[in-house]
């Protein structure tokens, strides 16, 4: 029987944190085994926002593959592979532009959020604007069906399916599949401040590589509730950034509820709350450290990996972009 495939990835712009582990690494690991599934390294993604640094772009691959595998995804089982080199996803991404307009881009919600949190304005680079018809290609050149992604590109996946629907009008035949977003149960993880999502670059999350000290000092960080000022004071769990990461990576489900009932009620001090989780964050990321150190002291097996998962999604990517052009009567030599 053949598997769904999946296709999910990340920008290489630097390590992994705890947010994408609950966002969608997790996923991956679950699915693994049920699915065919590509890991897409995007650093041509990147590029759309780094173009003034694409020396970190270039670092952040090995970086994100490390993470990739020190989680426990097996190449065995799931293909790793470098977008850059799959040409037949830029092509994708030139013949899809032509599937939409820059009035419907501009108003991807997404996209919207995406270009007033760094400040844009209407200086977006192009690149950046074009992006969901650039992932609309990485989607379906591996024609896959399941997309792991965040309630936030939820609206990535929508415009995808448009244009898809859009190309398969024009050439009178279902040579494109559509996608279904896969929206993990932990949702949207805030930052360590609870003021935005937690990111790389907003300095406010937990690295998959942090060591034990930088782990408990996040923990101690973390926003609680401002007007729990005593331990005798009832407290408020909406908005707590510590309940709220316990909620995603606690396993004792029934134990967090207690803590919550007794945190709202008064007599439960954040200094505890903050110990639970730092036991748990602690022996979540531990393990992914010591495999991590173990697997970078062999950077030549990484580059390894990502080599053959690149030939494997390479054959893939060009099948489909041929497809596509015959299907729509495109000129060929």
């Amino acid at each position: 029987m053949t598997k769904p495939v999946i296709l999910t990835g990340d920008r290489t712009t630097g390590p992994l944190h705890i947010g994408h582990y609950a966002g969608s690494l997790k996923s991956r690991l679950e699915m693994q085994d049920s699915h065919e599934q590509f890991l897409l390294l995007a650093d041509t993604q990147a590029l759309t926002d780094n173009a003034n640094d694409p020396d970190k772009v270039r670092r952040s691959v090995l970086e994100v593959a490390l993470d990739y595998l020190a989680v426990g995804i097996d190449p065995a089982k799931s293909t790793i592979c470098l977008q850059s080199h799959l040409p037949a996803l830029a092509e994708l991404s030139m013949l899809y532009l032509n599937f939409v307009t820059v009035a419907r881009l501009e108003r991807n919600p997404t996209i919207k959020d995406e270009i007033r949190a760094r400040g844009f304005g209407r200086d977006i680079p192009a690149g950046f604007l074009c992006y969901p018809a650039a992932q609309a290609a990485d989607i379906t050149g591996f024609r896959a069906t399941v997309v792991p992604v965040g309630e936030d590109q939820a609206p990535l996946i929508e415009q995808t399916n448009e244009i898809v629907r859009r190309v398969n009008a024009v050439a009178g035949q279902s040579v494109l599949p559509e996608a279904r977003a896969v929206i993990p149960k932990a949702g949207r993880l805030p930052g360590i401040d609870g003021k935005a999502k937690m990111s790389k670059s907003g300095g406010n999350a937990i690295a998959l590589s942090a060591s034990p000290d930088q782990i408990a000092a996040a923990v101690r960080a973390m926003f609680t509730d401002p007007g729990h000022l005593r331990v005798s004071d009832p407290g408020r769990v909406e908005g707590n950034v510590v309940f709220t990461y316990l909620d995603a990576f606690d396993e004792d489900h029934t134990e967090v509820a207690a803590l919550k009932e007794q945190y709202q009620r008064g007599g439960l001090g954040d200094g505890v709350i903050k110990r639970r989780l730092d036991g748990v964050l602690q022996a979540l990321i531990g393990p992914i450290r010591d495999r991590r150190a173990e697997l970078a002291r062999d950077p030549g097996y990484v580059l390894d990996v990502i080599r053959q998962g690149t030939e494997v999604a390479r054959a893939r990517t060009q099948d489909t972009h041929r497809a596509l052009v015959q299907a729509l009567g495109l000129f060929r030599l």
